[in-house]
């Protein structure tokens, strides 16, 4: 597989690891939001708990890869026509927000439920702790979640909401490029 990105699109495997990354993100979303569906203490409730830790761990690993595999990839493809220099500053930004986003909340919430200071067992394996139990620092780590949970729902958002308008209002080639078998 070409890691590299052409001059029009990028590469299979950058596509590939974006999608999979939104998929993910999809999902982190959903067993949070349908845990509270389930009463306190429930098994489901406790399993959703899980799938969202578990599924806040895949994001850290695939954007780590996706990452790795964009500095490999090297020069994003032009976007056809050209947007002003103001708009691909504001471009660059929004995705640096979005990979610290990205990065923060699994770690966060790695951080979290190691301050809480019980063990962390992930579908019965132990998950090491990255700091010792503070009850205190737990709650604030938890608080700093949830409020940056609530920001990316505007990032995402955002971003989708830009690409739609690239595509539709400007028609120029930005979301094009990242769309999975597209061709120039």
């Amino acid at each position: 597989m070409d890691i590299k990105n052409s001059e029009y699109r990028f590469s299979p495997l950058v596509v590939g690891l974006h999608w999979l990354t939104v998929v993910l993100i999809i999902a982190v979303y959903a067993s949070m939001e349908l845990r509270g569906l389930a009463p306190k203490g429930s098994e489901i409730r406790g399993a959703m708990k899980s799938l969202h830790f578990l599924l806040g761990l895949s994001v850290l690993a695939v954007v780590v890869i996706r990452i790795w595999v964009r500095i490999q990839a090297g020069a994003k493809p032009a976007i056809h026509p050209p947007m002003p220099s103001w708009q691909a500053a504001l471009s660059d930004a929004m995705h640096y927000a979005l990979y610290i986003f990205i990065l923060a909340m699994p770690l966060l919430g790695w951080l979290t439920l190691s301050a809480v200071g019980k063990p962390i067992v992930l579908f019965g394996l132990p998950v090491p702790s990255l700091i010792g139990a503070d009850v205190a620092l737990s709650r604030q780590l938890k608080d700093i979640h949830e409020a940056l949970a609530t920001l990316g729902y505007v990032l995402i958002g955002l971003h989708a909401a830009a690409a739609l308008l690239h595509h539709y209002v400007m028609h120029d080639n930005t979301l094009v490029r990242m769309l999975p078998g597209h061709r120039p």
